[in-house]
């Protein structure tokens, strides 16, 4: 049996980043675009907290509402939580830091995966500092690559014939074209967010955004 013991501390590691990011917001930053198509960050801050409101049976019972659409599913769940006040999600995040987050098909990696991601999400378009030691999106990176990610963070086919490679941690993948970059805009772009695509160089930069924008 595997121990997943350092996902899940690394995971809460990062829940208390975001409360702490969350807790120095103006009520117009809550309100600011983040990189999550149509979500601001009282949307992000919210879906972060989906697992403490929402069994994954009630999960599934949301996305047949939706015709099976789980993405529908998530973005109607991140709405109506987000009408809980900035305050109350901030302590939420910080009293469930420790949930042991486990759920069906992607298990601990996925919400951990979303609690490095999500962070970003909510503070490059704030232009804050606020990251990850490189070594953690090293060990994301690795995730992100591999043949367990999360088709909902990297569809099948998006690094086909690419070769990410992290220029300030010592990371790598595949044999195809080139990819490089910080590790967090790797992160962010294999995962879709392509306002990471300008921190990144080489020759398989055009796929990628192509994929992305597909």
């Amino acid at each position: 049996m595997i121990d997943h013991t350092p996902v899940y501390a690394a995971a809460a590691r990062n829940r208390l980043r975001l409360a702490d990011l969350l807790d120095d917001l103006t009520d117009a930053q809550w309100e600011t675009p983040s990189l999550c198509a149509g979500w601001t960050v009282r949307h992000v801050a919210a879906h972060l907290l989906q697992h403490v409101f929402i069994g994954f049976g009630r999960f599934v019972l949301v996305a047949l509402r939706h015709r099976g659409d789980t993405d529908a599913a998530v973005d109607h769940i991140a709405r109506r939580l987000a009408r809980h006040e900035p305050a109350e999600l901030v302590a939420l995040l910080r009293a469930h830091a420790h949930d042991r987050v486990d759920p069906p098909r992607v298990g601990p990696w996925g919400p951990y995966a979303d609690t490095c991601i999500h962070l970003r999400d909510i503070a490059r378009p704030l232009g804050l500092g606020t990251d990850l030691p490189r070594e953690e999106w090293a060990v994301l990176l690795g995730y992100l690559t591999s043949d367990r990610v999360a088709p909902a963070l990297v569809p099948a086919g998006r690094l086909d014939g690419l070769s990410p490679a992290a220029t300030d941690v010592d990371f790598r993948a595949g044999d195809g074209a080139p990819v490089s970059g910080p590790a967090e805009a790797l992160a962010m772009a294999l995962s879709g967010r392509s306002a990471a695509l300008p921190d990144l160089t080489g020759e398989g930069v055009p796929a990628l955004r192509a994929r992305i924008a597909a």
